[in-house]
């Protein structure tokens, strides 16, 4: 390999790259936007849940119940209705999301020492919100049921027993349960693929569209030099791409950053590495600027936004499409980024994640470099 050759067509692709200022802008600021974008708007957590009551009892106890959900994170209170049909418009216009039903004889049957039944309303539409909906309900009405047994207790003049179970909750990594601290060094992965792969998808089938492929072949290039030059400033971006993105996520949304910093530069750079042989693989395979594009996008952003665990819990998938996602390499960079981010563990525990990253920048280099070899033959 000659590097001066080598170094030529990385200058000329730069000299490219800065004239042409929709790339460039493509490059850097894209990435930026859409983790801005998909981190303030991307959220797994439900709070706020909108809630309407229709209060049949319209009682001291019925209003005490109701203060326990209004006063509670989980809940906003959009207002008092008078019958179902005013509960079907609202979770139908989106209005709310739960509709609570107050029984008439609510206060008395608890003051009887009957069970006291009310009713919960969810819009099943999104089932994932509803079901995480109806547990903090399920939460509010234990408590408030608990604090009734302990007022009984305490009025009959007996004191009351301790519970023979005393849970005392301890999360570790991500205390707030904030989505958002899973959720960007998830995006932070996903975004680099794609970016990185659409933008040398259009490397070389530029060169087959403009007509300047010829030339080069005509030249003493080599191949593995040519595909190396190429590279070699799609890469400087993809870290520049990395930097800002870690600045943001420390920044901006107050994502802890608890592992090796040297040790997410060097897993980010195989991964950028591998990402970027793949676009120009497919620039390669294809010597159209548009098939070239469309096809990135499916083999990056799909396998990476649906099957590599950033979304989507991998266990819960079904058994052939688990053993699926061992072929995506989104899938270990993303084990990696979490770990190194929340958990602030090395390579003692992330060396086969490393390891598979490795092979998958290996493999689809090698296959770049073979496949043009291929085309100038």
């Amino acid at each position: 390999m000659n590097w001066q050759r080598t170094w030529a067509v990385a200058r000329k692709e730069f000299i490219q790259i800065l004239r042409d200022k929709r790339s460039l802008g493509m490059a850097i600021a894209i990435p930026m936007l859409m983790l801005g974008i998909f981190g303030y708007a991307l959220t797994l957590d439900v709070d706020r849940v909108p809630l309407v009551v229709w209060d049949q009892s319209r009682s001291p106890a019925s209003r005490e119940l109701i203060s326990n959900f209004t006063g509670s994170r989980y809940f906003s209170l959009r207002g008092p209705v008078g019958a179902y049909r005013e509960i079907e418009h609202a979770i139908n216009t989106g209005e709310a999301l739960m509709a609570m039903v107050i029984p008439v004889d609510f206060e008395q049957a608890l003051a009887d020492g009957r069970p006291a039944p009310v009713q919960i309303i969810v819009d099943g539409s999104d089932a994932n919100t509803a079901t995480i909906a109806m547990g903090y309900a399920s939460i509010v009405t234990l408590a408030y049921s608990q604090a009734i047994t302990l007022r009984e207790i305490r009025h009959g003049g007996v004191a009351a027993a301790a519970p023979p179970l005393d849970l005392r909750p301890r999360v570790w990594f991500n205390e707030e349960l904030e989505s958002r601290n899973f959720i960007i060094p998830g995006l932070i992965a996903v975004i680099m693929m794609i970016i990185a792969a659409l933008l040398t998808s259009l490397t070389l089938a530029r060169e087959w569209e403009r007509g300047t492929m010829e030339q080069l072949i005509s030249t003493p290039l080599r191949g593995c030099e040519l595909i190396l030059g190429k590279l070699i400033p799609y890469f400087v971006i993809g870290l520049v791409d990395l930097a800002l993105a870690v600045l943001m996520g420390e920044f901006m949304f107050g994502v802890p950053l608890r592992g090796s910093v040297g040790l997410l530069c060097a897993m980010s750079a195989i991964f950028l590495a591998g990402s970027l042989a793949l676009g120009l693989l497919i620039s390669i395979m294809t010597k159209s600027q548009l098939l070239a594009n469309q096809l990135a996008l499916v083999l990056t952003f799909l396998p990476a936004f649906l099957l590599s665990g950033f979304m989507f819990a991998i266990p819960n998938m079904p058994i052939p499409i688990q053993l699926f996602t061992y072929l995506i390499p989104a899938r270990y960079f993303i084990t990696m980024l979490k770990g190194i981010y929340l958990k602030g563990i090395g390579l003692e525990i992330l060396a086969w994640e490393a390891v598979f990253l490795t092979i998958f920048g290996v493999i689809i280099v090698v296959l770049a470099n073979a496949a043009f070899k291929k085309k100038v033959a």
